[in-house]
Parts: C-alpha cells; structure tokens; sequence
C-alpha cells in the first residue's frame, strides 16, 4: 500500500461513523507489522489526541502480534533456545530491542569471567571464580526493593541495571556459565529458582538470587520441609528452556498484576497459553 493511501486511511480513524472507524483499524491491522514505521511517524505528526491514542493502540496491537507469532515459532523450533525465548519475553515491553545486542553484552560477561576463568580447577572454585566476576565487580544482584517490577523479568533491563528476580539472574548466570562448559541448569524450585551444577561426580546448588550462595541437596529437602510441600523430582533436577521462559512469563503476569496493570496481564496470560500443553497455565 502507499503512503499516501495509508495516511488516508489514518485520516478516517476518528471518524465519527463507529463502522468506518472500526473498518479502518481493520484494513491497518491486516498490513502487518510493516505498518509500525508509518503509524509511528504518523503518531508524531498528527496534533488530534484521539486519532494518537488510536494509533497508539493500533501499533501495540501489531506488535503484541509479533511477539505472539514470535513464540509460537520458538515454542516449535527443535532447541528451544532460552536467550531466544527471554528476548521474546523482553519485546512485549521493549519491542525494539535487538537479539544481536543482548548477545553481545553476554558475550562481555563471559569475556570478563574467561579472563579470570580456569578449567582445570575443583567445581565449586569454578563456581567461585563466576561468583566473584558477576556478583562482585560486576554488581548484579536481586532487586529487593522493587521486587514486583515487570523490568526485573526482563532480561534486557537486568543486563542493563544488574538488578533482577531469581530466575533472570539465573538466566544471565547459567549462559554464561554453560559457554565456560560448566555443566550448569535450571532448577524449578518452589518460590525460588536456583541453578544446579551436576555431573557424573557432582551435584550442588546454586541461588544466583543470593550472591551465588552454594548449597545442598538436603537444604533443597529442609526448605521444602518448611514450605509444608511433598517433595517432587523437579524440585532437584535441571528443567528445560522452555520450563523457565513458562515460569519467567507467570512471574511478569504476577508483577503486573500487582502493579494493577490487569489488561498486560491478561495479553502476558494469553502468550503463556501459547506455550502450554493443552492450555495448562501450570504453577
């Protein structure tokens, strides 16, 4: 379509006629996500709040499409990429930010923890060593006083504050981790996610919520003692990608509920049921 048919079409968004105004947001939305460069230079120009609003609205529509076509063709793909699927996550709220340059800051991390790294040394000095790179000079860390903020699920915001929740600085910490061929995972434990080292020789945890705390597997038992909860296989063994990127979408639906952000929660919900068998939400 032309510019000059679109900007037309633009100019009938406030028209009066409710089946005009409404076909027309049709015809937009059925051009794609091509359309957002236009609608964005349109929202600049046009001096009528009502008519911004509507674009407003119809380029979040477009994009909150992509972001769900994005994770279906994720949730089908054969790897299941995680860095791929948190950035995914990250676009629903930063539509432009790039794959490309997440990579890259991760890539600095595990340059700044190389430089430091040694692979003949005892697994909990392996651990030692990326403790002391990512939570000592580089400062991540958890984001205790805005617990509940949607940014901490997003791992573009941690790679840039060095502030997160448990499962985004497990995220940040097991990539890095596993390009050092650490044999490091997720653990999907209950109200805490944690990372798990394990090989034929060993197997010990990891809380990068807690400055990289190690610990055991009867602490894992203790603290689910005290949660009154019976004790699972999944509370101690690795998870897959697409088990975190689940767990990291509920956790962004229950921040912006908190946050009294219901309708993104809703949106947040519904590409949580895009990746879920049979619609099941899960726990």
């Amino acid at each position: 379509m032309k510019e000059s048919e679109l900007k037309a079409l633009v100019s009938l968004l406030d028209d009066e006629d409710k089946q005009i105004s409404s076909h027309v947001q049709e015809k937009i939305l059925s051009l794609g996500t091509g359309a957002i460069p236009f609608l964005e230079k349109e929202w600049e120009s046009n001096l009528n709040p009502d008519v911004q609003t509507r674009i407003e609205e119809l380029i979040h529509t477009l994009q909150y499409d992509l972001v769900r076509e994005r994770l279906k063709s994720w949730y089908a793909s054969p790897d299941q990429d995680l860095l791929t699927g948190m950035w995914i996550l990250a676009t629903y709220q930063y539509p432009d930010i790039e794959l490309e340059k997440l990579k890259q800051e991760l890539e600095q991390i595990y340059y700044d923890t190389w430089l430091e790294f040694r692979p003949d040394l005892y697994a909990y000095d392996q651990v030692k060593v990326i403790n002391s790179v990512i939570f000592n000079k580089l400062k991540f860390g958890a984001n205790t006083k805005n617990f509940h903020s949607p940014g901490n699920s997003m791992i573009n915001v941690v790679l840039e504050t060095h502030k997160g929740n448990p499962i985004t600085l497990c995220v940040i910490y097991m990539l890095v981790a596993q390009k050092l061929k650490m044999p490091v995972q997720g653990v999907n434990l209950p109200n805490l996610f944690i990372l798990t080292y394990k090989d034929d020789n060993h197997q010990f945890y990891i809380n990068a919520f807690n400055r990289g705390l190690i610990f055991s597997k009867q602490d894992i038992e203790n603290y689910i003692h005290e949660l009154h909860l019976v004790p699972q296989q999944s509370f101690f063994e690795p998870c897959s990608s697409l088990e975190i990127v689940r767990r990291a979408l509920r956790n962004l639906v229950m921040s912006f509920e908190k946050m009294g952000e219901h309708a993104k929660a809703d949106e947040v919900k519904v590409l949580l049921v895009e990746i879920s068998e049979g619609g099941d939400l899960g726990v």
